[in-house]
């Protein structure tokens, strides 16, 4: 903004190099004005007849036969109060839109106002922010971010709130209406330089619906608040529009972020940035990815939130569960527990995820309150995502020395009401604790594999259980009655599975206690010798059996055939009942590794979580 000089006053200040500021004029100078270290020659009458302060200050010190006047608190300092008395002088004054909010403060101070001269600064000040800063994307953040440093200042001007609401518009206009360059944080596309031949094309591409979300990422986070706010009162813009905006502002503003991590000692900064983001995410389910979800909680446990913001990512975060990674799940736990990861936070988060289903409502009816079950929102696909996820991730917390069996077994226990149609990833999980865990009691062991369902383990999950001598002799006794009916099933279509016999049903219905605490049973103190080799048998009956099938396949017998040898097989029941009513301690201790091909497959590969090197833009 420039002020015309009027006739043949000065039209600049110079300097003696010495701190000293004076304007070349062939009057002499009646008044000196110290602003912080500089010191400033003028003339009273210019000053006096456009600042209100200058009066009194100059009053002051005519009944006190001084000519210096000190001004220590003026806003912007020496180099806006030489702006202000250029003005005074008629000089031209150039205004920006880095310079213009600490002049209009400065004018304030001097009491510029229109009683004192019309046409004074702070009017001609508020035509130019009204006229042309509220207009231009660029400039309203600029001012913005200059509002920053004057804070008590700005809302009692009004220009901090002229400014948040020349963006919140801006930001939601129609994207016909917005210029590609409109945004002046973007990079400049190769094809743009101009002499590209499709230099037109680029001009025409359609504008994407977040085209100022890295613009905003410039603005501090107290400032950046008031502006989602403004643009969520306005209703115009998408949650998924603002949540890629809090994204954006995320990767951008907090270090290490992309890695789940927060690298700065100033852990109150972050903190509360980061409840700031928590308490600004829309609640729509899907405004961010559940990876993000993740990323800001891992922040909030780091910066150590509050519980609010804490409940509300967990609130979310199990709204979406299902699109999670393992990745994601792998919270650390807080630097003063023994074990590695935070599992009682992922079964907050499970639950959640289930509580969906189990949620009720209430109506009432003749004064009475009367609970009515909403029929479940979740489905059997993302259930079972979920249930797979949770298995994954028991395989990966079970390595951990220092993990209790009751954290393993009651998340476990969360997603049992979740039918799967296989229980691979679940035995995998078992084996893996058993593995790093060697030292659990008996009673522990039967506990962890009460979990698992031997009928639904695969051939190839069964065959590496029979011969896996950290798993109690309870559960391969039933993994191979359940094998043997499997194989003699194969060659009889149409025929049911005879059931499992009553003793053979519950093998791990014992006590949960410690083994060393539980009272031993003299029938039970049987020879090892002997059960090893009745379970050799067991393995050499399943191997004859299997082979029959494969004969008796190749000639086709029939069906009546098939059935006469499965009443044969359980005439074998004796052997199972004889091992079944015992506890022997045969191979349970053990630490063979034979278990290391099935324990350390992943079952899925977990999805990775990129570093955010670009920003993908919502159309």
């Amino acid at each position: 903004m420039k002020f015309m000089k009027l006739g043949s006053k000065p039209d600049t200040f110079r300097s003696d190099g010495n701190n000293v500021r004076y304007v070349a004029s062939e009057l002499a100078t009646d008044i000196a004005v110290t602003v912080g270290d500089v010191k400033f020659y003028l003339h009273k009458f210019p000053l006096l007849s456009k600042s209100a302060c200058l009066q009194k200050l100059v009053a002051s010190g005519n009944e006190q036969n001084c000519d210096e006047v000190q001004i220590s608190d003026i806003p912007g300092g020496s180099v806006v109060f030489e702006i202000c008395a250029k003005f005074c002088y008629g000089m031209t004054v150039n205004l920006n839109a880095y310079n213009v909010f600490a002049t209009r403060c400065a004018a304030e101070y001097l009491g510029m106002y229109e009683t004192i001269e019309k046409g004074n600064l702070i009017y001609k000040i508020d035509i130019f922010l009204n006229s042309s800063i509220v207009h231009s994307w660029k400039d309203s953040i600029i001012v913005l971010q200059t509002t920053k440093s004057l804070s008590s200042l700005s809302d009692e001007l009004k220009v901090a709130g002229l400014c948040v609401d020349a963006i919140a518009t801006n930001a939601c206009i129609d994207v016909s209406k917005v210029d590609w360059s409109y945004t002046y944080n973007r990079k400049k596309l190769p094809e743009e330089d101009g002499n590209d031949p499709n230099f037109n094309d680029v001009k025409s591409r359609p504008v994407p619906k977040d085209w100022w979300v890295e613009d905003l990422c410039e603005l501090e986070i107290d400032l950046y608040k008031r502006v989602i706010m403004s643009i969520k009162t306005k209703g115009i813009q998408s949650h998924e529009v603002i949540g890629e905006a809090l994204k954006a502002y995320s990767y951008r503003r907090l270090p290490g972020f992309s890695k789940g991590v927060i690298h700065s000692r100033d852990v109150g900064k972050y903190r509360s940035m980061v409840d700031t983001i928590v308490w600004l995410l829309p609640a729509e389910k899907g405004s961010v990815s559940c990876s993000f979800l993740f990323k800001l909680l891992k922040a909030a446990i780091i910066v150590d939130s509050g519980e609010m913001a804490r409940e509300q990512l967990v609130r979310q975060i199990g709204q979406q569960l299902e699109e999670a990674s393992l990745n994601d799940l792998l919270i650390r736990a807080a630097e003063r527990e023994d074990i590695m990861y935070d599992v009682d936070m992922v079964k907050k988060i499970v639950n959640k995820f289930l509580m969906q289903d189990r949620n009720a409502e209430f109506e009432s009816e003749e004064n009475e309150v009367q609970e009515i079950q909403r029929p479940g929102i979740l489905t059997d696909a993302s259930k079972l995502i979920v249930a797979k996820l949770v298995d994954a991730y028991l395989a990966e917390i079970a390595k951990d020395p220092n993990l209790p069996l009751s954290k393993f077994v009651h998340l476990a226990e969360t997603v049992s009401c979740i039918s799967r149609p296989t229980h691979n990833g679940l035995y995998r999980a078992i084996d893996m604790y058993l593995k790093e865990h060697p030292w659990i009691s008996k009673s522990e062991r039967k506990r962890i594999c009460k979990l698992m369902d031997c009928k639904k383990l695969s051939a190839d999950a069964c065959m590496h259980a029979v011969q896996n001598e950290r798993l109690p002799l309870r559960v391969v006794i039933q993994v191979l009655f359940f094998e043997q009916l499997r194989g003699a099933a194969a060659t009889s279509s149409g025929t049911s599975t005879p059931d499992l016999p009553k003793s053979l049903k519950k093998p791990n219905g014992g006590s949960h206690g410690s083994s060393r605490s539980a009272p031993t049973n003299p029938e039970e103190d049987w020879d090892s010798v002997s059960a090893a080799e009745e379970l050799k048998a067991l393995k050499t009956e399943l191997a004859a059996l299997r082979l029959r099938n494969r004969r008796d396949n190749r000639n086709n017998v029939d069906n009546a055939a098939t059935i006469s040898k499965m009443k044969g097989l359980m005439k074998s029941k004796r052997i199972f009942t004889k091992i079944w009513s015992s506890k022997a301690a045969i191979g349970e201790n053990s630490g063979s590794d034979s278990s290391e091909s099935l324990g350390s497959a992943n079952p899925e590969e977990a999805k990775s979580t990129p570093s955010r090197n670009r920003r993908h833009s919502v159309s």
